[in-house]
């Protein structure tokens, strides 16, 4: 009995220190592929080799061009894959952030900037690097990262569109949450499973927010349901404000939707529900809600206790530039709005119906 527990130990003994020697040779293999794919405007305070990860602190990136800070991450934690370390090549178990913060502008000119490096900018893949010796006519392989899961955790995200026509639309999420599996880099066509939660700020109050469903990260068809739950209208304000001459002083809106693309083309049906909706004082009879008189839209939504649900269904070309999903949302809500209090088509007037 005591030589089997002797060689149970050791083969315990080997079975731990081979699990450590793999996940040390994928820890190093990752260090080195980071190294190698860093973008100018990033900065990484630390980097530690544990026995089972990858930590990185003190992350930054900051925009090359508008010099804006587009990501902070406190810690970070890349988790090898055992059996691609076997391999000699990357592969990476689980990618954690923990408490970053992430943020995205819209340009007045429609032109996206996020945490990601510049289109045409950073290292080129696929060439020889300079002053190297490539008589040989050997090339240095594009770096590949293949990762199970992405994991963000207790992080933040804040939006600024400026593509308004007016003050720009600006949105804080926190208690971001995200599970994203099936991620490789270079990008490839398949679809990846997420799950994403957290917290929207209104001007008095938090909503919440639930996503689920796929996307394909290469070709960005997904097919997803997205939940808001108490999400003040006011939020949205700078988007609605060409469509209403009579403010909304308050009101929470909660939304159900099924977001589908594929091919380039976008079919999201749902419902929407407006709850205390109210209109400011001194404009009951002279503005307008969504092209609706503001007096008959207070009095029909009293009759409804002021609590009423719609449904709307958006589609449409995403690469059609004749497709405006804001307008397209927005008008289809009127017209619904509309019919769900009951009142003529017409009502809306000829400026949402010519849209179509």
């Amino acid at each position: 009995m005591r030589r089997w527990l002797i060689l149970t130990g050791i083969v315990l003994l080997l079975l731990t220190g081979a699990f450590f020697l793999l996940s040390y040779v994928g820890v190093k293999l990752i260090e080195s592929q980071l190294q190698k794919a860093a973008e100018p405007g990033l900065t990484i305070a630390g980097m530690k080799i544990k026995p089972t990860h990858l930590a990185l602190t003190g992350i930054r990136y900051e925009d090359p061009t508008s010099h804006e800070r587009m990501l902070q991450v406190e810690e970070m934690r890349i988790y090898p894959s055992l059996l691609s370390s076997l391999r000699g090549r990357v592969g990476i178990r689980e990618w954690r952030l923990i408490q970053p913060s992430f943020f995205f502008l819209r340009s007045r000119d429609g032109v996206w900037t996020g945490p990601w490096p510049p289109q045409g900018g950073g290292k080129e893949e696929g060439r020889p690097k300079e002053g190297s010796d490539n008589r040989a006519g050997k090339e240095e392989k594009p770096y590949s990262i293949k990762i199970d899961r992405v994991q963000i955790k207790n992080g933040t995200l804040d939006i600024r569109d400026e593509k308004t026509g007016g003050a720009p639309a600006e949105f804080h999420i926190k208690n971001l949450d995200l599970d994203l599996e099936e991620v490789q880099y270079p990008l490839f066509s398949a679809h990846s499973p997420l799950e994403l939660k957290g917290k929207l700020k209104g001007p008095t109050k938090e909503g919440s927010l639930y996503a689920k469903g796929w996307i394909d990260l290469k070709t960005i068809d997904m097919d997803t349901s997205l939940i808001l739950r108490e999400i003040e209208v006011k939020t949205f304000e700078p988007y609605y404000r060409k469509r209403v001459s009579a403010e909304i002083s308050s009101g929470v809106s909660n939304m159900d939707a099924k977001i589908q693309v594929k091919n380039r083309r976008m079919d999201a049906p749902g419902e929407l529900e407006f709850v205390d909706l109210k209109i400011g004082e001194g404009s009951e009879t002279s503005g307008t809600v969504f092209y609706i008189p503001a007096k008959t839209l207070i009095s029909l939504l009293k009759d409804k206790g002021n609590r009423i649900k719609l449904k709307f269904h958006v589609k449409g070309d995403i690469d059609d530039p004749k497709f405006n999903l804001q307008e397209s949302f927005l008008t289809r809500m009127a017209i619904s709005l509309a019919e769900a209090l009951g009142l003529p088509i017409r009502t809306v007037g000829e400026e949402a119906l010519g849209v179509f």
